[in-house]
């Protein structure tokens, strides 16, 4: 990547995050848990600081997003640059971030057992979520493939049996309500 192309890339990425910040906050979102406690990690996807502070178990689920995003922006578009595809991903990541905080998205998510007190991400998490699908997109560009595929069901597996979601079945769930999931995520062995 020339210098060039290096500072037009930081600077439509800025603007990216002014972006999705600045919409976020249109959308009557906090800029942190509304408890006022910032933390990097909060690990019980239970608590009302879930999608409020820096880094969460859906974190790893923005990190396949990067996965997903780069492998699907090659196979669509093979001829554009890593600098060109980065930016496509980097949009499609910012407007899901602030389409999934709309009122419609978190009602939609609150009929999932794991997300019934789902109040939307702090801007500061949904920053953070971003940043999470970056490393994702370079972690697909650096390893190899079996490598990425190994880190990604390593991911998918270990946020499920932490905390009984992930982004499979969050996708899933989104888009029609399986009850065999339902059950697992409400308890049932």
């Amino acid at each position: 990547m020339s210098a060039t192309t290096a500072c037009d890339v930081s600077a439509a990425a800025i603007a990216a995050f002014v972006i999705q910040a600045g919409a976020l906050w249109a959308l009557g979102r906090p800029f942190l848990c509304a408890r006022g406690e910032f933390k990097l990690w909060e690990g019980d996807a239970a608590s009302p600081c879930a999608s409020q502070q820096l880094t969460d178990w859906y974190s790893f689920t923005h990190v396949i997003h990067g996965v997903l995003f780069y492998f699907l922006v090659w196979l669509a578009a093979p001829g554009l640059s890593l600098a060109q595809r980065f930016l496509i991903a980097l949009a499609v990541e910012v407007g899901w971030e602030i389409l999934e905080n709309t009122p419609f998205a978190i009602r939609h998510y609150r009929k999932q057992p794991p997300a019934q007190d789902y109040a939307g991400d702090s801007i500061v998490n949904s920053l953070a979520d971003t940043l999470a699908m970056a490393l994702g997109f370079v972690l697909a560009w650096r390893l190899p493939v079996l490598g990425v595929i190994a880190i990604s069901v390593l991911l998918e597996v270990g946020v499920a049996l932490n905390i009984r979601d992930n982004f499979t079945l969050n996708v899933l769930s989104f888009i029609h309500p399986f009850d065999v999931i339902r059950r697992w995520q409400n308890g049932a062995p």
